[in-house]
């Protein structure tokens, strides 16, 4: 009995584990669904926003041309290079506003103040200073990238063990051999999903720099189609955005799984 009772048991969870796998990939099915439904009985006027299978149509097509491909690799670039300005910058300083208490309420101010301002609101201030280029982009990326990054690690720091450090302490080891062995090992999980939230918002604020600003990039060609009436193209170009963020999503979720296999909130997941 209790075998059979763990071969159910076993077969639960991996029926488990497969709707959940499954539960993304139907909920997009239902939605491009109702897209399909809206555009083919006129709810939406097709000229406005034309059907699902038009707009893959219209992507395969673009998936074929050497430009497309040319314009991502120069979004992908643009995310990169804003969120690793973002990380070399956040972590190093989130360790020391999160270490030192009095760092921490000095810089509060400033931070509460920076961080509310939309990153879309420099757009102006960066066509007077930096002008339309890739500085502009990597700039705007790496300001909205930046913050969420900054807040874990802080966090992550300030969840630290007391009794770790003080043992550590007691032990005899430094502060350089503090932040090697227990500050950075705890903070990890946290810069970790600090990456993750960051890397999305690199990705939006890229967009909206090519977008408004007229930076080469996915964002120029979905502006390209919207002044010249491809509506097809311009949502077939919106969903290769989407689908790339959705793959930024899934790799950074691999690395973080993989990176952190030895946490017990990977454990927990796989379990």
């Amino acid at each position: 009995m209790r075998l059979m009772a763990v071969r159910t048991s076993a077969r639960l969870r991996r029926g488990l584990s497969t709707l959940d796998a499954l539960l993304p990939v139907l909920s997009v099915a239902a939605a491009l669904g109702v897209w399909e439904l809206v555009s083919r009985t006129g709810l939406i006027s097709e000229r406005d926003l034309p059907a699902m299978s038009t707009c893959v149509r219209a992507l395969w097509h673009l998936l074929e041309t050497g430009t497309f491909w040319h314009e991502l690799l120069l979004t992908v670039r643009g995310w990169a290079l804003g969120l690793a300005v973002a990380t070399v910058l956040a972590v190093p300083i989130g360790i020391v506003l999160g270490s030192s208490d009095l760092a921490g309420r000095a810089f509060r101010v400033p931070i509460e103040f920076l961080r509310p301002i939309p990153s879309a609101a420099l757009i102006p201030l960066l066509f007077l200073t930096l002008g339309t280029n890739l500085k502009s982009e990597i700039f705007l990326a790496a300001f909205g990238a930046f913050w969420p990054l900054l807040v874990q690690t802080m966090y992550g720091v300030r969840d630290l063990d007391p009794v770790a450090l003080d043992t550590a302490r007691s032990f005899g080891l430094g502060p350089v051999e503090r932040l090697y062995r227990i500050t950075l090992p705890s903070t990890v999980p946290y810069i970790a999903t600090g990456l993750r939230i960051s890397s999305t918002v690199s990705l939006i604020l890229a967009f909206t720099a090519e977008l408004f600003m007229g930076i080469p990039g996915l964002g120029q060609a979905v502006n390209v189609a919207g002044a010249f009436g491809l509506t097809d193209q311009l949502y077939a170009l919106a969903l290769a955005t989407g689908f790339l963020g959705v793959a930024i999503h899934i790799v950074s979720k691999a690395v973080e799984r993989r990176a952190l296999r030895w946490h017990p909130s990977q454990r927990r997941a796989a379990a």
